[in-house]
């Protein structure tokens, strides 16, 4: 007769790693990265706390891609506050918009260049 297997006999695979695995906040209470104070001395504090924690971080990069990619709102995220995080991503737009507009202008050029020759 066939054995049964118990689940104590299937295999486990490993969880794939992943970036905050290596992080240097890995193990802390994730509310040292929210500060509950909206300005202020005692909120700045709790904040340049928390980036204390991204200043030696070897993923800071991957964790800042995430929180911007995922819009993050809150908290302090590859270093940055909420507010750095939306300038970041405001000077961002403005240089797209800006190519943006330079590459027009200069299809603009060219067509107007090829239409006279």
């Amino acid at each position: 007769m066939p054995r049964i297997p118990r689940p104590a006999d299937r295999i486990t695979l490993p969880r794939r790693a992943h970036w905050s695995d290596g992080a240097a906040c890995s193990g802390q209470e994730p509310e040292i990265f929210f500060p509950v104070g909206t300005g202020g001395v005692p909120a700045q504090l709790e904040t340049e706390y928390a980036k204390g924690f991204c200043g030696v971080c070897p993923v800071r990069p991957q964790c800042l891609s995430h929180a911007l990619t995922r819009r993050e709102d809150y908290g302090v995220w590859g270093g940055l506050d909420e507010y750095e995080r939306a300038e970041l991503l405001r000077a961002a737009r403005r240089t797209a918009e800006q190519q943006r507009r330079q590459a027009k202008a200069k299809a603009k050029r060219e067509a107007e260049a090829d239409a006279v020759a």
